[in-house]
């Protein structure tokens, strides 16, 4: 049983804090928000997508970014993908390592 002067219950609320500091963190300075635009890429599928998103998916962290989610036509050969990330720039990086497919258009967005 832990008593109210054992290290352990000051380790849950030092974490607890730790916790709340950083979820107001980001509720305040929420990261970027992107769209990014691939055109003309010929003979696109959903599966060979997938496969490259589940790359994307692998090497993000490094470079501190989420790509969240995708869209494919395949009919205008055009693929969409949203991403959190600090900046364009970073979001690229993640692309070109992953698969080497790069965005012909990074636009920042904002969710409405």
């Amino acid at each position: 049983m832990l008593s109210p002067n054992s290290p352990e219950p000051a380790k849950r609320r030092l974490l607890d804090e730790v916790g709340r500091f950083f979820f107001r963190a980001k509720m305040a300075d929420p990261m970027p928000l992107y769209m990014d635009t691939h055109r003309k890429v010929k003979g696109v599928t959903a599966a060979a997508v997938a496969e490259a998103h589940a790359k994307d998916l692998k090497v993000q962290g490094k470079h501190g970014v989420n790509y969240r989610n995708y869209w494919v036509d395949e009919k205008a050969e055009t693929i969409f993908c949203l991403v959190e990330a600090p900046s364009p720039e970073a979001a690229a990086r993640v692309h070109k390592e992953a698969h080497g497919l790069v965005a012909d258009e990074i636009h920042e967005v904002h969710q409405g």
